[in-house]
């Protein structure tokens, strides 16, 4: 017998090429479905003589399921990063805005120049703090001005002495 010879192969039945087409599915699928990775996990790590002949499928199906992971851990840090923004975006940025506008209206009031004030006012101010002038006005009171009276009396009796003056000659 040559060495070179094929081995010949025993037939197979049609359960074991449906076996074998099913395997091969499963090696395609299991890259792509973290569920069915999860599944024909399960299934290999309960049988170590099926493990053991398929252990490509088994680290394929280790491979899948930690890329998976990773994806969805991405996925959640990217939609945290979308909510931090879109919560910037409309509620904190509008709530602080209305919230400087509303300490605007301090601000305008506090840029506005100075009421204009009589000079006379501000020495008198000035005046009424001095500590001398104090004492010199408590020492000297100013005597109160008499008021006049709204119809003077000696006006009254020109007024009535016209009639008499009349009646007099009359």
């Amino acid at each position: 017998m040559n060495l070179t010879a094929a081995r010949v192969r025993p037939k197979r039945s049609a359960i074991g090429l449906e076996e074998e087409r099913a395997w091969v599915s499963f090696y395609r699928r299991a890259g792509k479905d973290p569920a069915i990775a999860a599944e024909v996990l399960a299934q290999l790590d309960t049988d170590h003589e099926m493990k053991r002949e398929h252990l490509a499928l088994y680290l394929c199906c280790r491979e899948s399921l930690r890329l998976h992971q990773a994806r969805e851990a991405r996925n959640q840090r990217f939609g945290r990063f979308v909510r931090w923004l879109l919560g910037c975006l409309f509620l904190r940025f509008p709530a602080n805005a209305r919230r400087a506008l509303g300490r605007g209206s301090d601000l305008a009031a506090a840029c506005l120049p100075e009421e204009a004030s009589e000079p006379a006012m501000a020495q008198v101010q000035r005046l009424a703090k001095n500590p001398k002038v104090r004492a010199a006005r408590a020492a000297f009171k100013a005597p109160a001005i008499a008021e006049t009276p709204a119809s003077p009396p000696a006006e009254s009796a020109t007024v009535d002495s016209a009639p008499r003056a009349a009646q007099a000659a009359g």
